[in-house]
């Protein structure tokens, strides 16, 4: 790993490999290696200027607390085994199957999450001085993250991730759950306000432990917003810290869900667009008005298809086509009927809302794309329509 530091609190972690892995996704010619770096081209939304998302990271680390934290760039193509052995995710975790997670080759996956960065950061050199200095380090890391996922108005397969990092010296500070609570509320206050209502529920997380989430309630509803725990000491000790010397908090939250929450955005969609009459209203705490509200045009299709057939790979076939116009897919129908499909067949049918946020769509072009999904249908899957 190369560290390059920008500046006294920014550092970027570059792994070599990962300039040799795009080239390799680039000679390929398949839909998954042209969808993997589609998403890689887009934007980093907590490193644009003007989005909320890069507003609430401000906010974040301008903490004063926080003001010592390191700010780490890393690699988003990273090794699979760091990403889930090394956090002690189990063996049939659902995030190590391909159904959930973009696989780059059998080694490297573009990154699940950003608590990675511990790997990054706990090996750099910058970082094994300091705790030789017996100083305390606390670090972020935020940016794009990919998982597979169902269409709909709150989720998208790109979304943006924050993890902080804090570890100190056991006989200087025993760091508790309390210390992490304290934590959580100053950064939530940070991105919603001095005046939001919270709790604090018990929760599970492979690489930490006294886990927790925090919930803020919002017109009368519980939402959960954060979560995080104390540092895993099997975890600590893998990358070469002492455990019963060093200990600390963890916490890592999703930036759309707090962004949605505090603008009141009915769409995730709506983050990205490019619409000026939508981007001057993106502004944390901004109730947001809807600028006019385009008809959806609505279609089903219906396929008979193997039992191998993976529902997350198939909304991203009609994602790749239909893009930002697709607003929603909905499971409406699946059975299996030996003797009517064969053995080892199933019956689906998909409900796909199409709507523009910026323009309303007319059926001709709507049709284009549905034909594509039919055939692509057909085609990456083996199915028989319907």
């Amino acid at each position: 790993m190369v560290e390059i530091s920008s500046n006294e609190r920014n550092i970027e972690i570059i792994a070599p490999e990962e300039a040799s892995l795009r080239d390799r996704l680039l000679a390929r010619e398949d839909a998954e290696a042209k969808r993997m770096l589609r998403f890689l081209q887009m934007p980093d939304l907590s490193r644009t200027q003007g989005s909320p998302l890069h507003e609430l990271i401000e906010h974040v680390i301008d903490i004063p607390e926080f003001k010592d934290f390191d700010v780490v760039l890393i690699s988003e193509i990273v090794p699979a085994k760091e990403s889930f052995d090394l956090f002690d995710f189990p063996k049939d975790h659902p995030a190590r199957s391909r159904s959930d997670t973009y696989y780059v080759n059998d080694e490297y996956v573009l990154r699940t999450h950003t608590t990675v960065m511990w790997y990054y950061y706990l090996l750099s050199e910058r970082v094994k001085e300091k705790m030789k200095d017996e100083a305390p380090i606390g670090v972020f890391c935020h940016g794009k993250v990919y998982r597979k996922d169902e269409i709909d108005r709150h989720h998208m397969n790109v979304f943006h991730q924050i993890d902080g990092l804090y570890l100190t010296r056991n006989d200087k500070k025993k760091i508790t759950r309390l210390d992490l609570e304290a934590a959580l509320v100053k950064i939530a206050q940070a991105a919603l306000g001095p005046d939001i209502k919270y709790r604090f529920n018990d929760d599970s997380f492979p690489y930490t432990y006294d886990s927790i989430e925090m919930e803020i309630e919002k017109d009368g509803k519980w939402l959960e917003v954060l979560g995080g725990g104390i540092a895993q000491p099997s975890v600590l000790e893998k990358l070469g810290v002492d455990s019963k010397v060093w200990g600390g908090w963890a916490f890592g939250f999703g930036l759309e869900r707090l962004a949605i929450i505090s603008m009141e955005l009915p769409d995730i969609r709506l983050l990205w667009s490019d619409d000026p009459r939508v981007k001057k209203q993106l502004k944390l705490g901004n109730k947001f008005r809807e600028v006019s509200k385009y008809p959806p045009i609505i279609r089903d299709i219906s396929f008979i298809v193997s039992n191998a057939f993976v529902p997350n790979n198939y909304f991203d076939l009609i994602r790749d086509l239909g893009g930002d116009l697709i607003e929603q897919v909905e499971l409406k129908d699946k059975y299996e009927n030996i003797e009517k499909f064969g053995e080892g067949k199933t019956s689906y049918t998909y409900r796909i809302v199409y709507r523009s946020n910026e323009r309303t769509l007319v059926t001709e072009e709507v049709d284009k794309i549905q034909n594509d999904v039919y055939s692509e249908t057909a085609r990456q899957f083996g199915a028989e329509l319907r």
